[in-house]
């Protein structure tokens, strides 16, 4: 366990609720879609923290939040002990430069009328770090480090794979040298054959750069492989978070372990023995989410505290947290 000197990002009661109106000319507000709702956690320096759920639970949303693409609606988000949330202007651009994203969509994230060398290029000269043939030596240098041929830096986004654009957008992302990075799901529109490529990829600069991750993903399998701890998420809430052995060999929420069933396993004998969990109905919507526990609704093994109080987000022993009214300190389940 690392010690809490070095944690690098600390995420405080982080909301990030996007406003209903209604009215076209006088409109009025009437609700809040309740994208991130209360969110708590830290990122140690060097690691990896994974962020799993299924689509629509609000990961992006929380991902854009901390590096302030989307302004909090309440909560903190401290960088080396400096308030994300709370910076504007040139204090928050000069913070981006150890602050940055790696998007999901390579395709519809490099621009197309610019050449890779300017798209690479873009942040030095934003930040006027570099210009001329300096800039041009750093974007030759960036491209050979995520393994792309340098003069490859005239040609335009439509003459690469898919792979090549996510690892043009993971050398933009390294242009200024930054510390943390937020991975929202980078090989999910990738190839199979591919995704492994680049995951590869993203470790060898943690372990050559330092870097620090938190990684966004639907594969738990590759989360697993990736991350040092698991965060798993549910309708804008985190409900369990722990190192990603322990999440894998003891899930506590009834959610994580839905999650966990479905899973395949690579072992035919095991894989029959093993039990699914199938969850009935919707996942409930963020405008609108249940009274208590967000996942009372398709919970099996749900009781009444469930539907009236929302569970604490609790370490429930040293290193792994939960949110669930069935789920004690000391790791024991009330049935």
């Amino acid at each position: 366990m690392a010690d809490k000197d070095d944690i690098l990002v600390r995420v405080e009661g982080l909301k990030k609720y996007f406003p209903i109106t209604r009215g076209i000319v006088f409109s009025h507000h009437v609700g809040d879609i309740k994208a991130v709702d209360d969110i708590s956690f830290h990122i140690f320096r060097g690691e990896t923290l994974g962020l799993v759920g299924e689509s629509g639970c609000g990961k992006t949303t929380a991902g854009r939040t901390i590096v302030r693409l989307y302004r909090p609606t309440a909560g903190s988000v401290y960088y080396a002990d400096q308030d994300l949330a709370e910076l504007s202007g040139s204090a928050l651009r000069h913070m981006r430069r150890k602050v940055q994203m790696i998007f999901q969509d390579p395709y519809a994230s490099l621009n197309p009328r610019m050449t890779v060398g300017a798209i690479v290029g873009e942040p030095l000269e934003i930040h006027r770090v570099a210009s001329g043939k300096a800039m041009r030596e750093r974007v030759e240098e960036l491209l050979d480090l995520v393994g792309l041929n340098p003069y490859f830096s005239n040609r335009y986004p439509h003459e690469f794979s898919g792979g090549q654009r996510q690892r043009i957008g993971i050398a933009r992302a390294l242009a200024l040298d930054p510390e943390f990075i937020v991975c929202d799901e980078p090989i999910s529109a990738l190839d199979v054959s591919i995704q492994a490529q680049v995951v590869n990829l993203l470790e060898e600069l943690q372990e050559r750069l330092g870097l620090t991750y938190l990684f966004i993903a639907h594969d738990l399998s590759m989360v697993r492989h990736i991350s040092n701890r698991v965060a798993v998420m549910y309708l804008g809430k985190i409900v369990e978070l722990s190192d990603r052995n322990t999440l894998h060999n003891n899930p506590l929420h009834p959610y994580t372990q839905a999650l966990l069933s479905a899973v395949p396993i690579p072992d035919p004998v095991v894989e029959e023995k093993r039990q699914r969990i199938i969850l009935e109905g919707d996942v409930p919507s963020p405008a609108h989410p249940p009274k208590g526990c967000n996942f009372n609704t398709r919970c099996p093994v749900v009781i009444d505290v469930c539907r009236e109080v929302d569970p604490a987000f609790v370490e429930i022993v040293p290193g792994h947290y939960c949110a669930c009214h069935r789920v004690q300190p000391e790791g024991q389940v009330v049935h």
